[in-house]
């Protein structure tokens, strides 16, 4: 067992070796209008890396296994239903999605630190490069906001948070968008300004049978637009032990650094006045519609007058009446509240029998993203899957270091999480703001 052991530590240093080899040759690949350019003598040393790699790894685990299957078949008889128990509670674990925290935890980025033995600084950073959809979890947030005093008295205790059971999804603004990745750092599009539908039916000669009849001209107007890349980053402070205590580990990068950037994702998406490192936003797009509350219907004979959901349902209408179907909604968590407790004469709820069952937020067929992001008694209705584009240049990038402040000597580390997108509004005719400034009346 103990030849086992030394034959898998060759093996890790050997794997860790071929890493730093591919890295020093990527980091030596040039980008040229958005084109990664390679020589040839550099593709064959990185693809033989990469094979040495994935040859060194199928080793490794084969001896992982073999002594898995050791320890299994030296147990005495009475333990074999704990062990089958536990197999089946890590295949039970093995079916569901996995997190970042979990992928960051896996990685070979984070594996090459050996749990802070090869030190706390990673050779490379952490890219994620699943879907972001539906996982939850920028100035720099720190766990602490200063070196700490009091309580806790310094970093790290002898007490760990236990393993953070798998959250919720919770819906974001870009679960409604159609998302791209990319590699470029400027993004070139046409925003449609105007269109003009003369389309019509038509004879095949005019009316004196002279001639072939003209058809009518339709008009559309566009102006170039440019958008680049933008960067949201924040970082937590944490004691180095977490290094070899994955569970809090996961936890800081699911909950904490992953949830701030998608929080923050809201905003811009939504509110980005497109200065300085900002996105623009949809709310701050020049030419969306506007459909104020007060300018619905009111009957002075029924004393009945629109609700906040007939103020969406009409701003639908703009979006359909400008040829695009809207495919959501944007509210403030008090405005969907407004939308949910609205009852009928008998004080039956009238859209939150659904969702009471368990069925997807919506209102008028429209799915429903309810966010602080969104500026309260306003809303969003447009059609995000025609009317706009996300484009992912890095979904989520993880790194972990020491070298902060004096950090080295206090044995504290940053996890660092940032990722990187642009959005490009190209017909914004297709989206509507409502106001929700007062209902109407006579």
């Amino acid at each position: 067992m103990s030849e086992d052991k030394a034959r898998l530590s060759e093996l890790q240093s050997a794997l860790r070796a071929k890493m730093a080899d591919n890295k020093t040759i990527a980091d030596s690949f040039k980008i040229e209008d958005g084109n990664v350019v390679v020589s040839s003598a550099q593709k064959t040393a990185f693809d033989k890396n990469m094979q040495d790699i994935k040859e060194i790894k199928s080793l490794i685990s084969g001896l992982e296994q073999m002594s898995e299957v050791d320890s299994w078949g030296s147990q005495a008889k009475g333990e074999s239903v704990a062990a089958a128990a536990a197999a089946g509670q890590a295949f039970s674990q093995s079916l569901r999605s996995e997190t970042i925290g979990e992928a960051f935890l896996n990685s070979s980025e984070f594996k090459s630190l050996a749990n802070g033995r090869n030190g706390a600084n990673m050779p490379s950073p952490f890219q994620y490069g699943g879907s972001l959809a539906g996982i939850s979890g920028f100035a720099a947030k720190d766990a602490y906001t200063a070196m700490p005093s009091g309580f806790p008295t310094q970093f790290g205790t002898v007490q760990r948070d236990p393993i953070v059971i798998q959250p919720k999804r919770t819906k974001r603004v870009r679960d409604l968008f159609p998302t791209r990745t990319t590699t470029a750092a400027i993004i070139e599009y046409f925003r449609m300004t105007g269109f003009t539908n003369n389309a019509a039916a038509v004879a095949e000669r005019n009316a004196g049978n002279t001639a072939f009849a003209a058809k009518p001209q339709s008009s559309m107007s566009f102006e170039g637009v440019q958008t680049s890349v933008k960067t949201l980053a924040h970082w937590e402070a944490a004691h180095r032990n977490v290094l070899a205590d994955e569970p809090q580990l996961r936890s800081i990068i699911d909950n904490e650094l992953m949830y701030g950037l998608r929080l923050q994702e809201d905003a811009q998406i939504l509110n980005g006045d497109g200065t300085g490192e900002n996105l623009q936003g949809v709310l701050q797009t020049p030419g969306i519609q506007t459909y104020n509350w007060s300018d619905g219907a009111y009957s002075a004979t029924a004393g009945l007058s629109d609700s906040k959901a007939d103020a969406i349902r009409r701003a639908a209408t703009l979006s359909f009446l400008a040829y695009y179907e809207p495919s959501g909604v944007v509210l403030h968590p008090n405005d969907w509240e407004d939308l949910e407790l609205t009852k009928d004469g008998q004080g039956q709820y009238l859209i939150a029998v659904s969702v009471a069952m368990g069925g997807e937020p919506k209102v008028w067929r429209l799915p429903v993203v309810e966010t602080p992001a969104m500026t309260e008694g306003q809303a969003l209705v447009g059609s995000f899957g025609q009317g706009a584009q996300l484009y992912d240049r890095e979904q989520a990038s993880i790194r972990i270091s020491e070298q902060h402040a004096d950090f080295f000597i206090r044995n504290a580390i940053v996890i660092l999480a940032e990722q990187r997108l642009a959005l490009a509004v190209k017909r914004p005719e297709s989206f509507v703001k409502v106001n929700f400034d007062a209902a109407p009346s006579a």
